[in-house]
């Protein structure tokens, strides 16, 4: 057990990935705090009770208000910034014991992540090299940012760990669906406010990001999974502009 590491999540509707990711963090974790939005409807809250962790229950404002408030209920002096569809691999969790175990020179540190989706990991389509800032020291952190795409701010030095954390976000194509509108109208929304608008070049991105991702990202060597990524996230950006535009009616036009 590491006693000075707290994990910290957010969850809304979560009762699928939630139990998998809180077992994964079992003997690396002394603490964990999941942030549940008060609007989930399943079994989520439950879960994270029964499985031993601190459950706060808050209206979901943005992403990272909510994720700040797991930062300010965390004890731990250093913190973990997992999502319930994120499973840190037991070589990671390795490397962070023995990490903790000394004395970090770092504040904080990136992690490098593997994605995983129907069923095979992608290395192509700009996926290989994703690494993410994850594992920092608490004093002095904060999260920053709004509704999508929040960050974290932390003083001092980063460095970098080589175990991965392994990131399935969608269990299939239905689940990868369900999301989307959520996740575009955010985007469209951050977007709009932060005064970008919609242009008729816009409907081009729908060719070109498949055309990047499966042909000049090399995804296509991802066989299926690969192109069929390729061809969802091209959507995904495709729709949330045209989303942008329709928030000042140039759709209608």
């Amino acid at each position: 057990m590491t006693p000075s590491l707290s994990a910290l999540l957010i969850a809304k509707d979560e009762e699928a990935d939630l139990p998998g990711c809180l077992e994964s963090l079992k003997g690396l974790a002394a603490e964990t705090v999941v942030v549940v939005s008060a609007d989930t409807t399943d079994r989520t809250e439950a879960l994270a009770r029964a499985a031993g962790a601190r459950v706060l229950r808050r209206a979901f404002d943005d992403y990272a208000r909510q994720r700040q408030a797991g930062l300010d209920a965390a004890t731990g002096e250093w913190c973990l910034w997992v999502d319930p569809d994120e499973r840190p691999t037991p070589a990671l969790a390795a490397e962070i014991r023995a990490l903790l175990a000394g004395a970090p020179r770092a504040a904080a540190y990136e992690l490098p992540f593997e994605v995983r989706f129907l069923g095979r990991t992608l290395r192509w389509g700009g996926l290989g090299s994703e690494s993410h800032l994850r594992l920092f020291r608490r004093a002095g952190a904060r999260f920053v940012g709004g509704a999508l795409h929040e960050g974290l701010e932390v003083p001092g030095e980063v460095s970098r760990l080589r175990g991965k954390m392994i990131h399935e976000p969608y269990r299939d194509i239905a689940d990868y669906l369900s999301k989307l509108d959520r996740y575009t109208t955010l985007a469209a929304q951050k977007r709009f406010a932060a005064g970008k608008r919609f242009t008729p070049l816009h409907h081009l991105l729908l060719p070109w990001e498949f055309f990047a991702r499966a042909v000049l990202k090399l995804g296509i060597l991802d066989g299926f999974p690969g192109l069929v990524w390729a061809g969802l996230s091209a959507f995904h950006t495709w729709l949330k502009y045209v989303k942008l535009g329709a928030m000042r009616g140039e759709g209608r036009r």
